[in-house]
């Protein structure tokens, strides 16, 4: 059965858990781009705990109003430079960061324009890292709704939830990924970025996704 998502920026590993067994991945096109989810950010470990990292949009208060494909990257701002930092300083010392960190350079400092492109060639990488061969396809048209005996909603299934300073997101949705170490922290903290998984496991990381 396919499953339909939005567009995600370093997805959570359970959106990958998820394409497990599905027989395509839908992409939700035809959207207007919403904020404070995670078409734009992520969530990675870091040795404060869990810190969202978001990708700043132009105009943002008006960015709602924008089709999700056309939505544009705010390169005014030194996001690229500050998200990098961030992830040598939180996963530098694992045991994969350098096994994957010039890929994932490469495509950040392309500076692609719009945020669903971005999105997209991060997806097709992590795709490849996962060895996961599902063809990914694109909504044509926006449905509200779609007949569930043929196709897995997953829209806006994972979402940040009690954004605080404490807990800068929680998410929605069960997490369908097995426990595996982490660089900080004694208890496994669920619903992170990919990023963490792959970091972590290497090429081993799509066998936590049950």
């Amino acid at each position: 059965m396919p499953i339909l998502f939005e567009a995600q920026h370093n997805p959570p590993a359970t959106f990958f858990a998820e394409l497990v067994g599905a027989d395509s991945l839908l992409l939700e096109s035809k959207e207007h781009y919403r904020k404070q989810t995670y078409r734009n950010r992520c969530l990675i470990l870091t040795a404060q705990g869990v810190k969202p990292l978001t990708v700043p949009v132009v105009d943002g208060n008006r960015s709602e109003k924008v089709g999700i494909r056309e939505l544009e990257i705010d390169y005014r701002q030194n996001w690229v430079h500050q998200h990098w930092r961030t992830l040598q300083t939180a996963y530098g010392g694992t045991p994969y960061f350098e096994f994957y960190a010039d890929y994932l350079h490469d495509i950040y400092v392309k500076k692609i324009p719009l945020l669903f492109d971005l999105n997209l060639a991060l997806l097709y990488f992590y795709l490849r890292c996962l060895r996961m061969r599902i063809p990914v396809e694109f909504t044509t048209e926006y449905h509200s709704h779609y007949d569930l005996t043929a196709m897995r909603d997953r829209r806006d299934w994972l979402t940040p939830k009690g954004v605080s300073d404490s807990e800068p997101d929680r998410t929605s949705g069960s997490d369908r990924v097995r426990p595996y170490s982490q660089t900080f922290g004694a208890r496994f903290v669920p619903h992170l970025s990919i990023l963490d998984l792959l970091f972590m496991q290497g090429p081993a990381a799509g066998g936590f996704l049950v």
